[in-house]
């Protein structure tokens, strides 16, 4: 594979240009450059991100957002719905595309398609930037001749995943905010407000009431072992973090997460409405239902759930319905699984499927709003709560003292 280089030149008006090329050396890259009439002024080798076993988008330097991916994916469709061949529709791809970071990528995706690979096998080399949900899209869509309405789904389907994910947040920054803000006060109090307080009930020799020496020793353990308690917590995320990543801690995980109360139903809709619009994306496209399962399980993202598609998709082999199996495992709404099997019977699963998405897609906004509105009033509860207990377990003492004078 060639080496790729940045450069900065002079185009024959005198403006100035920047790129990437890709050469041999950097000699050829000058020469190459000056065929196209430019003058170099600089030039410097570059390299792309290489491929990492964790996958997915990094978080810091120049990262590809999910935006950019889907903008691609949906350019790249069009050209090659035009009929235009895939190399150059790559070529015209990157001339059109700003972020450095995937433009350098799809130079090497390009470079490996023109020397005989398939694009899912050139994409594959980049998995910082295309996931295993990408791949095997691309893949079915080049194997099953559709690859230009596959490309349209899976921007449909990051577009879709990247609407959900915006309201999510949304929907929790001002919780989370606010959180962050109470948690800080707190912290304020107990470590700088209490410890100065104590020195004057200590100056009035005088039993205090339980919550308030309940409040002391709460504000002398955070003083005096802070760094404990702070070694203690990151210690603990750690291990939690390690064991729900485990083969035998995700599942349990992900059983817990969807037993929870009125967070569980949310978590299994938002699996089952991936499943669904992942299903009629795929199958919509032309791709075989047992590939379709199989790139739907991955995406899930909830052990339970996928273990269900499994028992599924081996089913589906033996000649059996989708509907009965899944069924089965009480992990999918009775409303799913009755209109999964109208669309087997009418031969219209897909649009079934759709249609179970979007009707779940508009639930779970409404659940999050439902969730947020609840949040806030919760929250200030707690906060006033918490104030109202400092707040007696420091008065009680002073007005005791004040009530003993009095008499």
């Amino acid at each position: 594979m060639a080496p790729m280089f940045d450069y900065k030149a002079l185009s024959p008006d005198g403006k100035n240009q920047r790129g990437v090329v890709e050469a041999e050396t950097a000699k050829a890259a000058r020469t190459k450059l000056k065929k196209q009439g430019l003058m170099v002024t600089d030039i410097r080798e570059k390299s792309a991100a290489k491929p990492t076993a964790g996958g997915g988008v990094p978080f810091f330097g120049n990262r590809v957002s999910v935006r950019e991916i889907a903008l691609m994916t949906r350019q790249l469709a069009s050209l090659v719905k035009a009929n235009i061949p895939l190399v150059e529709a790559l070529t015209a791809l990157i001339d059109q595309i700003e972020n450095e970071k995937l433009k350098l990528t799809l130079v090497q995706v390009r470079q490996d398609v023109n020397e005989g690979s398939s694009l899912a096998k050139a994409i594959a080399s980049h998995p910082r930037i295309f996931d295993n949900i990408f791949v095997n899209m691309i893949e079915a869509g080049e194997s099953s001749g559709t690859l230009s309405l596959v490309l349209l789904r899976l921007a449909d389907l990051k577009e879709a995943q990247m609407r959900l994910r915006s309201k999510v947040i949304s929907a929790m920054t001002y919780p989370a905010l606010m959180m962050g803000v109470a948690g800080f006060l707190m912290l304020a109090i107990f470590t700088f407000v209490i410890p100065k307080l104590a020195k004057v009930f200590e100056s009035m020799n005088k039993k205090m009431p339980p919550t308030t020496q309940f409040l002391l020793a709460v504000s002398e353990i955070m003083v005096e072992w802070w760094f404990l308690i702070l070694a203690a917590g990151i210690l603990a995320f750690w291990l939690f973090r390690r064991y729900i990543s485990s083969t035998e801690g995700k599942p349990r995980w992900d059983a817990f997460k969807l037993r929870v109360p009125i967070l569980g139903p949310l978590v299994r809709m938002i699996a089952v409405t991936r499943f669904a619009s992942t299903m009629s994306t795929l199958l919509g496209s032309g791709v075989p239902i047992l590939t379709c399962m199989t790139i739907a399980r991955n995406l899930i993202g909830n052990a339970p759930i996928e273990k269900a598609v499994s028992q599924a998709r081996e089913n589906i082999t033996e000649g059996q319905s989708i509907a009965e199996p899944l069924r089965r495992s009480g992990e999918f709404p009775p409303m799913m699984i009755h209109m999964i099997a109208i669309g087997e019977k009418t031969g219209e699963l897909p649009e079934m499927l759709n249609n179970v998405a979007e009707t779940y897609e508009e639930q779970i906004n409404t659940k999050i709003e439902g969730l947020t509105s609840l949040l806030e009033p919760a929250m200030i509860v707690g906060m006033g709560g918490a104030v109202g207990f400092i707040v007696l377990s420091v008065f009680l003492p002073l007005l005791e003292v004040s009530n003993i004078n009095q008499r």
